[in-house]
């Protein structure tokens, strides 16, 4: 209810999905919403918005499309390729990041459930062994890939985990070609080496903050 003297404003829904499962639709336009504003929306244009991307989202089957998707891959590991495409099947939103994710802290976690919530289907792509040693140095990574792609198919937020061997992710994103691609820290989106195919593919960077005082390297620090 709004306060007296305050206007309200009615938005509807562009679609009609009477009897669909609403499951996630809130999520859907929060998000969207959100990235409205931060590109420089107004209230009512950036709501418009996140209607139109939640009521599109429940026209597609909201979360039971996505439940359809898991039941036709089975108990077994889903692979990002696999992922990428039947979320584009079902009309998903696909988004992905990348890192090199050693030490898995906090930060990681929180970049990655926000992630997440801003489609249907989260792919992270990780640095070999061999790309984070000439990224970080000789004594780089604390966890070898093996045992650090095991742990991010853990995550429940995590949907697929794809390991490339290159300096960037630009060949991953290639061959993934997310909606998405979230960053985490202080980037813009023309510095981003990977920025190029992206603009080619049509995606779109989204940058989330990262928690202060969180970081691998610090870890580190504090271990030794």
């Amino acid at each position: 209810m709004a306060r007296q003297g305050c206007a309200l404003t009615q938005v509807p829904a562009p679609v009609s999905a009477a009897g669909q499962d609403v499951c996630g639709a809130g999520d859907r336009l929060a998000a969207a919403a959100a990235l409205a504003l931060r590109d420089g929306s107004g209230v009512e244009e950036a709501v418009t918005i996140g209607v139109g991307e939640a009521s599109r989202f429940v026209e597609r089957g909201g979360a039971a499309s996505i439940r359809i998707q898991e039941q036709e891959l089975g108990d077994r590991p889903r692979t990002a390729l696999e992922v990428a495409e039947l979320t584009r099947a079902y009309g998903g939103r696909l988004i992905a990041t990348g890192g090199c994710f050693d030490l898995l802290h906090a930060g990681h976690v929180s970049l990655l459930r926000r992630a997440r919530a801003l489609g249907d289907a989260l792919v992270v792509c990780v640095n070999s062994d061999d790309s984070v040693r000439r990224l970080k140095g000789p004594t780089r990574p604390i966890v070898d890939v093996r045992d650090r792609v095991e742990v991010l198919r853990a995550l429940g937020c995590v949907d697929a985990v794809m390991v490339f061997d290159e300096d960037t992710p630009a060949a991953a994103i290639e061959r993934l070609r997310p909606d998405v691609w979230v960053k985490g820290g202080d980037y813009e989106g023309d510095q981003l080496p990977e920025a190029e195919v992206l603009d080619r593919l049509g995606g779109e960077v989204v940058v989330l903050s990262s928690l202060p005082g969180r970081s691998t390297t610090n870890l580190i620090r504090e271990i030794r």
